[in-house]
């Protein structure tokens, strides 16, 4: 009965430490025959035998007898040992040598009462499994997992929830693969690459006094890990390496990991004439501080080579995560066939690098994280390293966290944290290595907190000892890692003191010839910023009809579905009604529109990704683009099986949240330029907090870096008396962003115009003139009669930028007011024209749909109101807030073209704080108030100074 089982299948595998020495106790109790044991230990002693260890327990601590009760001290020591070591591998870090600023201390573990002599008589296979051969008791084994866990290198893993994993990660640190030396050549590699870094820092310093560089050092070893890890990746054929940072540390990571030229940084810093002419098409206009500037570079041999990516970055710490991680799923996916597009994780993979502060301290960062494992957003792991230098600005680290590390974040998303202390070099590499070979092989997230300090201010003006005078005393006396790591070697014989000498002159003596390169000719420099003239222009016209014939069969096939398919009966009747779009009368609603101009993109060959909170149905249960079979709740795209399809479709819900993910979109569309990528708010003004997205990125990341994106937001607009979160979609915003024909924004009034306008952004990606799209899609006005067009609009013509209302007079002499107006306000208007249920003078009135409002389009507004011989005004009519909306962005050019003899007028709400009301009575009253005044021109209102306002 006491034999050991062997077979690897055996249930005992799972059993260890605590666990095992309940079986061990419990399989005593079977072979005693006292009872009380488990029926379904019963039934695995029975089958399989004695678990692992028991023989050798009772040798050790009965003679070869049975365990009794007069033993139950052995057995609870063991438990205890085993507790022990578990404590170790749980608690190590907090006794760890991992701040280089604070003197080692030998670490101090409870032992639970027991004595050494306890330790050394219990096996150390009894309480670690797989303890090396060399670690024969309890004793040893205590010593040797101090000695792994509370050194330089700290772990937390113990919260990771997948067994697998911990005990992956757990036979990692405690075996010694991880801990192989390094060979000479690679410790003197390491410390030369140390010696560049701190050399341009301290050639920065001296040469540029005061400019800002927000400095490297203190947390040095940050270059020499991301080159560890670049080496496996390029190793390991990865084709695409991302990183994403903020500004400490950024100009070495430039000039050594991305290779960017001393001499291009030093010109940077000089303010002088350009090393060498670039395409001004690839560049931005105005420009940006040079610790925000990205980078590419080639690694590797010429037949496998690996593309590493710098992100630009604006001051917004964290705020490119998301877009750095867009980045590596875009390089993921193969994008050039129908259903969704196929990702391999293995082809790239994103760094990103946070500050100690910003990481528990920006949402952001937990919105980012919590991308990390969802089907629309994952990207098979990112490495994330934390360059800790312990404070944040002047803040210290006890007034900007409610947590004892910066990393504690990561806990609640599953990521193993390694700590490991920024001035032992080779114990960072290990934390990289460990890093990487986890990514790749559980496609996950991981973190290195690389714990050092900030050996000047926050920038290179400020005097840190102001703020944190006992630190600053400790980092003045303190060594460089360069400098210890030169100790170290030198001890262990690796190199002499002549040697590392030699190491430091060639640094110098190459940074000053790389400084000799720079003009001494300062950069011409001019007060006008030229826009390239590709973007200046505009996007240019152009057709965008499919023939009718096209639409007709795309419609049909996406009111196909599998055989056995079962259709929600209500929405699959709503879906058929579709067929009679392009019969005589017939019409298409918004969402039928946008569905055949995602089908006709895709027979055009442009892939096509689109997520938002609710975009497979559609916030208002339109769109219905993914349908669940009401038996089994499977899910089936139409798009997917599109005969004529000739690219992929990708559609994700989101998760709650709009900074991350338009981040993640913008990054994507930015990588995959060829690909239509749409984010679609729930509600419009669900955008607010994205505004840094929209603000640093999405508006001025051409102006800036000359970063091309065709980024597409749909927002959905309207006021409908549904409260202020529900109504405006802040087009104001966007409106105050538009300069230099940076985006397109657009309030459409017809399913047509936003089938063409689709259909332009795709045809634009790609090309030097592309730029973001800003909608302001509707929500009542989505199955509106008004918004519906026939198929022939379709099939003929192209986006048009302004529309002027039918059923109006045609007698233009007797125009006297010129109304302009867009979106929902435009519809509301039509409705009152064409019930005629009030009696307006409406040959005095033209009224004209601003369908884009920017770019505005002047010239077409100017000759629409030359027209109207007698026109006394031109009119602005909105449902927002006077203060909101176009108004603002509006007014200006408005009183530009009316004439001396045309007043330009307001008529809307007036100014207010909220942006709507929330009693759906009071807004309805008011939007008549607006209807009536706009429609005649001799209505009076009692409030009228409140709803118009003269020039």
């Amino acid at each position: 009965m006491t034999r050991k089982n062997t077979n690897t299948n055996s249930p005992w595998a799972k059993f260890h430490g605590p666990n095992l020495g309940y079986v061990i106790e419990q399989y005593d109790r079977y072979v005693a025959g006292e009872g009380s044991v488990d029926p379904e230990l019963e039934e695995l002693f029975a089958r399989w035998g004695a678990p692992p260890f028991y023989a050798d327990f009772t040798e050790e601590t009965t003679s070869g007898s049975h365990f009794s009760s007069q033993n139950n001290t052995d057995i609870e020591k063991v438990l205890k040992a085993a507790k022990v070591l578990e404590n170790i591998r749980s608690y190590g870090h907090l006794s760890a040598h991992i701040n280089p600023l604070e003197e080692k201390v030998d670490g101090q573990f409870s032992l639970d009462g027991l004595s050494e002599h306890d330790l050394k008589a219990i096996s150390a296979k009894m309480v670690w499994a797989d303890a090396p051969a060399d670690v024969q008791t309890a004793f040893d084994a205590v010593n040797r997992l101090k000695d792994v866990y509370s050194k330089s290198l700290a772990y937390e893993f113990a919260h990771v929830q997948d067994s697998e994993e911990r005990a992956w990660l757990q036979q990692m640190v405690e075996s010694s693969s991880l801990y192989h030396p390094l060979s000479n050549e690679k410790r003197i590699a390491v410390l030369k690459r140390l010696t560049a870094v701190e050399g341009f820092e301290q050639f920065l310093h001296k040469t540029f006094v005061g400019q800002k560089r927000f400095s490297i050092e203190g947390v040095d070893m940050l270059v020499p890990m991301l080159d560890e890890m670049i080496s496996e990746g390029a190793k390991g054929g990865v084709k695409d390496i991302m990183i994403g940072m903020a500004h400490r540390g950024r100009l070495s990571v430039l000039a050594h990991t991305l290779e960017k030229p001393y001499s291009h940084m030093f010109t940077e810093f000089k303010h002088s004439a350009p090393m060498q002419d670039k395409d001004k098409n690839n560049i931005g206009w105005t420009g940006d501080v040079k610790y925000h500037l990205g980078k590419e570079q080639l690694v590797g041999s010429e037949d496998a080579l690996t593309r590493v990516t710098l992100a630009n970055n604006p001051s917004h710490l964290e705020f490119v995560d998301p877009v750095v991680e867009g980045f590596a799923r875009a390089a993921q996916e193969n994008r050039e066939q129908a259903g969704y597009p196929k990702q391999d994780v293995s082809k790239s993979f994103a760094i990103l690098v946070h500050g100690d502060a910003a990481f528990p301290g920006q949402g952001i960062v937990p919105e980012t994280l919590n991308l990390s494992r969802l089907k629309g957003y994952q990207t098979g792991g990112t490495i994330h390293v934390i360059a800790n230098n312990a404070v944040g600005f002047t803040t210290d680290s006890y007034d900007s966290r409610s947590t004892r590390y910066s990393s504690d974040l990561a806990k609640g998303f599953d990521i193993p944290i390694v700590h490991v202390n920024a001035d032992d070099p080779e114990a960072c590499l290990i934390a990289a290595t460990l890093a990487f070979q986890y990514r790749t092989l559980f496609k996950k997230d991981f973190l290195i907190d690389l714990i050092g300090y900030r050996r000047f201010g926050h920038n290179e003006m400020d005097d840190p000892a102001v703020t944190q005078p006992k630190v600053y005393k400790k980092v003045s006396k303190h060594p460089t890692v360069r400098a210890l790591y030169a100790e170290e070697l030198q001890a262990k014989g690796i190199l002499n003191a002549e040697e590392v000498e030699t190491i430091t002159q060639f640094i110098q003596e190459h940074l000053k010839a790389e400084y000799n390169q720079v003009s001494s000719d300062k950069k011409e420099v001019t007060a006008n910023v030229e826009v390239p003239e590709v973007v200046a222009n505009g996007i240019p016209k152009m057709m965008t009809g499919v023939p009718l014939e096209t639409l007709e069969e795309l419609n049909t096939s996406l009111l196909q579905w599998p055989e056995g398919f079962n259709v929600y009966p209500k929405l699959k009747k709503i879906l058929e009604r579709r067929e009679s779009a392009f019969k005589d009368g017939g019409k298409l609603e918004w969402a039928n529109a946008e569905a055949l101009a995602f089908a006709s993109i895709l027979q055009d060959g442009t892939p096509i990704r689109l997520t938002g909170q609710d975009s497979e149905r559609g916030t208002f249960a339109q769109r219905h683009v993914v349908l669940h079979d009401t038996e089994t709740n499977e899910t089936y795209s139409p798009m997917h099986r599109l005969p004529q399809a000739r690219a992929s479709f990708a559609v994700h819900n989101s998760p709650l949240s709009e900074a991350a993910v338009v981040g993640f979109e913008y990054g994507y569309n930015v990588f995959s330029p060829e690909t239509l990528t749409m984010w679609e708010a729930q509600y419009g003004d669900f955008s607010n907090t994205a505004q840094a997205l929209f603000d640093q990125f999405v508006s001025a990341g051409r102006a800036k870096w000359g970063q091309k994106s065709g980024l597409v937001l749909l927002l959905p607009h309207g006021y409908e008396g549904q409260g202020p979160e529900h109504s405006s979609a802040r087009p104001e915003r966007f409106l105050q962003l538009a300069a230099e024909n940076n985006w397109t924004v657009a309030n459409l009034t017809s399913a047509a115009q936003y089938f063409h306008i689709l259909r332009r952004q795709a045809a634009s990606l790609g090309t030097d003139y592309v730029r973001p799209l800003v909608i302001m899609t509707p929500k009542s006005l989505l199955r509106h009669p008004l918004t519906s067009s026939p198929a022939s609009e379709l099939s003929e013509g192209s986006f048009q930028t302004v529309v002027e209302q039918p059923n109006l007079g045609t007698e233009t002499s007797k125009v006297k007011r010129l109304v302009l107006t867009t979106g929902k306000m435009a519809i509301d208007l039509a409705v009152d024209v064409e019930s005629n249920k009030k009696e307006h003078t409406l040959d005095e009135v033209h009224i004209v749909r601003v369908e884009q409002l920017y770019p505005f389009p002047t010239e077409k507004i100017q000759a629409i109101a030359e027209r109207f011989e007698n026109l006394e005004e031109i009119v602005w009519v909105q449902e927002e807030p006077r203060n909101m909306g176009a108004w603002h962005y509006v007014a200006p050019i408005l009183f530009e073209l009316a004439s001396d003899k045309v007043k330009a007028n307001y008529i809307g709400r007036p100014d207010r704080s909220s942006p709507s009301g929330g009693d759906p009575h009071v807004h309805r009253k008011e939007q008549e108030l607006i209807i009536n005044q706009t429609l005649n021109i001799n209505f009076k209102l009692q409030q009228e100074q409140e709803f118009v306002h003269n020039k």
